[in-house]
């Protein structure tokens, strides 16, 4: 077996920590995808993987092996379409992460057209509120929302979304609709936290230099953006957010939500992609990274998320 196919059946077994889930992905028997490793293992000298009855785990000495691999890989792709035309269709595989509403009213409405172009290309989308760590867990790009912690990760701006301050029909209803900053002390907040534990910094708006802050009370913190929609309309409390895509059109034009306060706004969330430092981006990540640019990158013009 050819030793760049070896990689793959390696990479494959780690990432799915199964060998027969390698072995059906792969289209190859049990035995071939075992007896793979084991060669593998023994040419290297060292274990790559920890088998139990029930898991497989990679090894500090595998973990180390998988992401060198990744990256000969990724150069070995780079190479072989370096004198190809650049429209070519990507191929291969990509492992990106992103928020669950971008995800699901952004990127997945339109990825079918752009599979299309592309059928030999698979990506694996995780979509969760979490920080993922890019290098250890195997991510070829992250599209984060937010401030951006200091790294050594290369990061690709996009732009930033415009954020509202909304609440239900509902609430305003049984609470009033703020016209001050000082109204805000009969009302209430959703607090959000990416970790449960403590309390958000309060109200937050951008006073045109810095960003402020304003305690106010709450009785329910959550810790993923589908729950904070949720209390939102549930009518627990106001809530501060970028509206994107199609769930701008069904919750502010639909009536679901109503925007409160537009003079005191918090600042604009940056949108931007992340990847490893390396040499060369492989054809199938340079592409897909251009695409999701120009996909947001509207989504980012001021006035883009407003009514």
């Amino acid at each position: 077996m050819h030793q760049l196919d070896t990689l793959r059946i390696f990479q494959r077994v780690a990432e799915l920590a199964s060998f027969s889930g390698a072995a059906r992905q792969l289209g190859l028997p049990n035995a071939s995808v075992s007896l793979a490793i084991q060669q593998l293992e023994q040419m290297l000298g060292t274990r790559l993987l920890q088998r139990t009855t029930r898991r497989v785990q990679l090894t500090a000495d595998g973990e180390a092996f998988y992401r060198r691999s990744r990256e000969l890989l990724d150069e070995f792709e780079s190479l072989r379409g370096m004198f190809h035309d650049g429209a070519q269709a990507l191929s291969g595989r990509l492992r990106v992460d992103m928020s669950s509403a971008m995800a699901r009213e952004v990127v997945l409405p339109a990825l079918p057209s752009f599979l299309d172009k592309h059928p030999q290309l698979e990506i694996e989308l995780s979509a969760s509120d979490r920080r993922v760590d890019l290098v250890a867990e195997g991510f070829d790009c992250v599209l984060r929302t937010g401030t951006l912690d200091d790294s050594s990760l290369v990061a690709r701006p996009i732009g930033h979304l415009v954020q509202i301050n909304c609440a239900s029909p509902e609430y305003l209803r049984r609470y009033g609709t703020p016209q001050t900053l000082e109204d805000l002390a009969q009302h209430r907040l959703v607090h959000y936290r990416q970790v449960l534990g403590g309390r958000s910094p309060g109200w937050e708006w951008f006073d045109g230099q810095q960003t402020r802050s304003l305690p106010m009370a709450g009785s329910i913190t959550v810790n993923s953006t589908e729950t904070y929609y949720a209390a939102c309309l549930a009518g627990l409390g106001l809530i501060q957010l970028p509206l994107v895509g199609a769930q701008k059109r069904q919750m502010l034009d639909g009536g679901h939500v109503v925007e409160v306060l537009p003079q005191y706004r918090p600042a604009p969330m940056p949108v931007s992609l992340l990847y490893a430092s390396r040499r060369h981006v492989p054809a199938r990540l340079a592409g897909f990274m251009d695409w999701l640019h120009a996909l947001i990158f509207p989504l980012t013009q001021e006035g883009g998320l407003t009514r």
